[in-house]
């Protein structure tokens, strides 16, 4: 399952950077939502990383980067979730989750399961480390690992189907 791809590397200067960006925030506001609907949605699907992993694979680090700090500081803002205690630490999976995919597309042209699953353990090991430094509890590094492994798979699988329907443009 290796696709090649047109990976667009988007700059600051492009007003199509912020256009995307509103797009793929507005992403990360509905399907946390959606996935809310569910008892433990959204610690289990994982959403708010759903369209900032797209974002930036499709589009490059400086729209991810965009996408990846401003989705959960909105989505704390309007909807208190994340909490405002949770956000150092999302906001942190989240830049490092932009920074991984935005490279890894940029470096090798190319769509496979692969490369998302390593840009998933990635932001996941790396940023679960960051967590427990931030907040000193293993227990709280460790929960996307216990509970989050399906919305990992989504990211992965999902991702992949979305970015290949969205190659050509």
């Amino acid at each position: 399952m290796n696709t090649a791809f047109n990976f667009v590397s988007l700059s600051y200067r492009q007003s199509r950077t912020y256009l995307f960006t509103v797009f793929f925030v507005l992403g990360n506001i509905l399907l946390p939502q959606l996935c809310h609907l569910v008892h433990l949605g959204g610690p289990t699907l994982l959403p708010i990383y759903f369209f900032t992993l797209v974002g930036a694979y499709k589009y490059g680090m400086k729209l991810g980067l965009l996408v990846a700090i401003l989705s959960p500081l909105v989505n704390s803002i309007l909807f208190g979730m994340p909490v405002p205690a949770l956000l150092p630490a999302i906001v942190c999976k989240s830049v490092l989750l932009a920074v991984a995919a935005g490279y890894l597309a940029h470096r090798t042209g190319k769509l496979s399961v692969l490369s998302l699953i390593a840009v998933v353990l990635f932001y996941q090991v790396v940023g679960g480390l960051a967590e427990w430094i931030m907040s000193g509890s293993l227990d709280a590094a460790l929960q996307d690992f216990r509970i989050g492994v399906p919305g990992m798979l989504l990211q992965i699988f999902g991702g992949y189907f979305l970015l290949k329907s969205i190659s050509k443009i």
